[in-house]
């Protein structure tokens, strides 16, 4: 679900104005599970973007204040929403921890870095969602510390079924800033893509995991 229509159009006009999200039906990228695709997203660049990272850090802690009420710590998830959700944390004066994927193997093998009290609130900070596996480990391992996750907010979803099925089975309400039709919407308006690169778009995100085989 989008925080709301007009957030979740200019999120993605701005992801497409810098790059960060790149479509290229004709030459499809291959993603590290060995997925072709026509898309490929980074959100991280818009850490390099001072205006487009103040107007994702706004629309964060307003939308999540609005959607969830006040947490007590915001996460996030290493190492693409370090970042952005230390400015989340910032905006909204709470303490911030991020998730590793596993512990560390070293010192004091952590997978949880920063001060997280059992019985804390939190709100997960996610750059991009696709099947959701990796973000839920996190959530996972955030309520073995101890913690309540009430939520979990990233600035773009693919929208696939199998991660609407995996947040719904591990009871996680997932609230994101765009997501992928107001993407190809944005992109159709403003001429990215032409009407055949939108019908290829389409076409893959009904059966993501064997197109172009």
């Amino acid at each position: 679900m989008i925080f709301n229509k007009e957030t979740a159009q200019k999120t993605a006009e701005l992801l497409l104005q810098i790059n960060a999200i790149k479509l290229n039906p004709k030459n499809p990228f291959t993603w590290a599970s060995g997925w072709k695709s026509p898309i490929y997203c980074d959100n991280r660049i818009t850490l390099s973007y001072p205006e487009i990272r103040r107007f994702i850090q706004e629309e964060f802690a307003v939308n999540i204040i609005e959607k969830y009420g006040k947490p007590d710590v915001i996460a996030g998830v290493a190492t693409g929403a370090i970042g952005i959700g230390l400015l989340v944390a910032e905006a909204m004066n709470l303490p911030f921890v991020y998730v590793r994927p596993e512990p560390k193997k070293h010192g004091r093998q952590n997978q949880i870095e920063g001060q997280l009290d059992a019985g804390k609130k939190v709100i997960v900070i996610e750059d991009l969602i696709s099947t959701g596996k990796s973000s839920l480990q996190a959530v996972e391992a955030l309520k073995e510390q101890g913690a309540e996750v009430i939520g979990m907010a990233a600035i773009f979803t693919y929208g696939f079924d199998i991660a609407t099925e995996n947040f719904k089975n591990a009871g996680v309400e997932l609230m994101t800033l765009s997501n992928y039709p107001t993407l190809l919407e944005s992109a159709v308006s403003k001429k990215y893509i032409s009407d055949s690169d939108l019908e290829t778009l389409q076409e893959w995100r009904e059966n993501p995991s064997v197109w172009n085989q």
